[in-house]
Parts: structure tokens; C-alpha cells; sequence
């Protein structure tokens, strides 16, 4: 099994190759950071990362010749198991409002809204505990009070609540988890969420949607 850790220049991909070289080792996976729409194409489980701001994102994905193309053939047209992480879990949406309106890759319907928690500092950033609302492979022994690593000021307001996976609570329920057929994604960053965060990339890589 290939899995292919989508590089186009968001984030530091360091600390996940090393996380889910370590579980794929255990799950017989190779893990490469490529920024190689081929590659992403050939893939049996694609990661797309993302660290900063929704517009950014967006268009450092879109800069890279046939990744959105790529990542449309394989994830929608063939079903390949699909995960984003934090800014590339909030891609999945239809729309992100953060400093412009900027539209998402549209795979789970909602849109990114800022979080208003009063009284608490945005961003979000730190540990906090999970609330899982409905049971999913890639939330296979992970409990409501399991403890994840966020940091974002910005969350997934989900059209259709079948989708919400699993909550956070910063004043008020902020998205954690979200899922549909062959894509998930995780607000938080499982790479930096220790036993928990290793135990989702472990799912991830056993999952058979």
C-alpha cells in the first residue's frame, strides 16, 4: 500500500511523514511527501496537510499543474481513502469565509466560519477533549474525553449533520471530525496528538471504506 502525503508548500510536513511512516510501517504502507499529481493519483490512501490561512491554502494547492485534477480523478472517481488534516480537512468544504469568500473543494457539504467562543482566546490552540458522536472506522478506539492537539480559529460547519463526526467544546461545540464514504477529515492535528493522534493514523491506514 501507497500512501502519498500531499507537499504544495502549506505546512510542515516533517512531523506527519514521521507519524504515519511509523504506523505504516505496522500497517505495511509506504509513506512519500510528494507534490507530484502522478504520484497522488497512483496512491492507495492520499493525506493532504494544511497549516495558515483557507485563501493560501486553496491557492497553493491550485499553483501546483493537475493536483486538484488528480486528487478529483482519484478521491470522487475511484474512491480512494481520503484524509485531511486541519486546513485540509477545512478544503473539503464548499466555501471558507476567512478574509474572502474562497471556495472549497466542495466533497462535504458546509463552510468554514470563524469560531466565536467569548470570553476565550482565538485561535483555539492547544489540547482538548474529543466528543465522539457516531461511530466511525477511523474513530475505532477513540472515547469521548480522548484528548487531541488543535490550533485554528476557524471551524467546519457541516450541511448535513451525518457528517460531524466528532466535537470539541470551546465555547460551544466546535468540529473535530468529519466524514463521509471515503473521506474523512480532522480538524486537529493527529501527527501531534500522541497515543490518540497514532491510533487514528493507524485507522486511516487499515480503513477499507
Amino acid at each position: 500500500m501507497r500512501v502519498a502525503l500531499v507537499d504544495y508548500d502549506s505546512g510542515n510536513l516533517h512531523s506527519a511523514e514521521k507519524a504515519f511512516a511509523l504506523m505504516g510501517r505496522e500497517a505495511g504502507a509506504e509513506v512519500v511527501v510528494t507534490s507530484d499529481p502522478a504520484e497522488v493519483a497512483r496512491a492507495d490512501r492520499i493525506v493532504l496537510p494544511g497549516d495558515g490561512a483557507f485563501p493560501a491554502c486553496r491557492a497553493a494547492l491550485d499553483a501546483v499543474p493537475g493536483m486538484v485534477e488528480a486528487l478529483h480523478e482519484a478521491v470522487i472517481a475511484r474512491a480512494v481513502p481520503f484524509m485531511g488534516i486541519c486546513v485540509g480537512m477545512q478544503m473539503l468544504a464548499e466555501i471558507g469565509h476567512e478574509y474572502r469568500d474562497t471556495a472549497g473543494l466542495g466533497w462535504i457539504g458546509g463552510e468554514i466560519e470563524a469560531i466565536r467562543a467569548p470570553g476565550l482566546k482565538v485561535p483555539h490552540m492547544g489540547w482538548n477533549d474529543l466528543r465522539v458522536l457516531r461511530p466511525h472506522p477511523l474513530l475505532d478506539g477513540i472515547a469521548t474525553g480522548d484528548h487531541a492537539y488543535f490550533v485554528h480559529g476557524w471551524q467546519f460547519r457541516v450541511a448535513d449533520p451525518a457528517h460531524l463526526l466528532a466535537t470539541a467544546d470551546y465555547g460551544g461545540p466546535v468540529t473535530a471530525v468529519v466524514g463521509r464514504d471515503n473521506i474523512v477529515g480532522t480538524q486537529f492535528h493527529p501527527e501531534k496528538s500522541q497515543a490518540v493522534g497514532l491510533r487514528i493514523i493507524g485507522n486511516f491506514l487499515r480503513w477499507r471504506p
